[in-house]
This record gives structure tokens, C-alpha cells and sequence, in this order.
């Protein structure tokens, strides 16, 4: 008969340690997630982290993929949904750490800005019509849903997150 080589309490010891070691490997490989933005109609809130960020090595979203996150929302994986009837008044806001060290904030609908560049933590849109579609020309169809983002922006104007929410037109 072989004794043990370890003890019960001393294997369950080594196995917690492993465990522990694996959780930290795995978090480590996780990117540092961002700030949540908000997005609020009547009683209803929704909140997401960013859909576009900073990679490692960039300072800033260039023009073109802040386009392409702009354009690109029907790809956003689990975009979050909130219903809107036009008229409602809609409300937005980020955490602190979206406008410490004088960094600011924009948002749109589509390609449409909406109110001022900010660095307060909350914005209110009363009576907006997300929905409706201005211009020239032949009416544009009806539209049932509207992407609607959030821009963060360094204290030197330049984009560095993007939040995207879908607005769904509620009949």
C-alpha cells in the first residue's frame, strides 16, 4: 500500500490555487470594459458599454471608423433596444469618467447631431421625432426603428468611444 502524496486538505488547497490562477489568466486576457451610457424614454432605461473604442494602440478613432461605427450599428452585437413614440422625451447620459479631464460628448440620431457638445453627465431631448425624415424631394419612407449613439470625445475634440442604442418606433 503507497501513502498518499498529499493530503486532502492539502490537494483542495492546490486546486483552489489553480482555479484562482486560471480566473486571473482569463481576466487578464479581457479588455478593460468602458463607462455605461444610458438611454431613458418615460419609465424605461436601457444601458450599454461602448460599441467602438480605442484599440491598444490608437489616441483616437479616426474619421473613417468612427464613420464605420456610424454606419456599421446593424452590426453591433446586442445592441440595446428601447421603444420610443414620437413626442417622448428622450434622455441620455454617461458616467463620470466620459467627461472627467475636460473630455465632452455628442450624440446623434443616424447622421443627425443632436444638441450641444457636452460635459455634463446628462442630456434631456423633449418632444424629439427621431423618426422623421426632413429635407427635399419625394418623401422619404417610413422608418420603424432609428440608431441612436453617443460620441465621446478627448479634451483635444477627438473621438474616442461610441455607444449605439436602436430607438424602435412604438405605434
Amino acid at each position: 500500500m503507497t501513502a498518499p502524496l498529499f493530503s486532502g486538505r492539502a490537494r483542495r488547497s492546490v486546486a483552489a490555487l489553480g482555479a484562482v490562477s486560471a480566473g486571473l489568466l482569463v481576466l487578464s486576457a479581457c479588455d478593460k470594459p468602458t463607462p455605461l451610457a444610458t438611454v431613458t424614454v418615460g419609465s424605461s432605461s436601457v444601458s450599454a458599454q461602448a460599441s467602438c473604442k480605442l484599440r491598444d494602440s490608437e489616441k483616437e478613432l479616426s474619421d473613417a471608423r468612427v464613420q464605420e461605427c456610424l454606419d456599421d450599428s446593424k452590426g453591433v452585437k446586442n445592441v440595446q433596444s428601447i421603444d420610443y413614440t414620437a413626442g417622448d422625451t428622450l434622455r441620455l447620459g454617461v458616467e463620470p469618467d466620459v467627461v472627467e479631464g475636460g473630455k465632452k460628448w455628442l450624440a446623434a440620431v443616424g447622421s443627425q447631431r443632436l444638441g450641444d457638445l457636452t460635459s455634463n453627465t446628462y442630456q434631456s431631448f423633449p418632444g424629439l421625432n427621431p423618426f422623421s425624415a426632413g429635407g427635399q424631394g419625394a418623401p422619404a419612407a417610413p422608418v420603424d426603428a432609428q440608431a441612436i449613439h453617443i460620441i465621446e470625445l478627448s479634451k483635444d475634440g477627438k473621438p474616442t468611444s461610441v455607444w449605439t442604442f436602436n430607438l424602435k418606433l412604438k405605434k
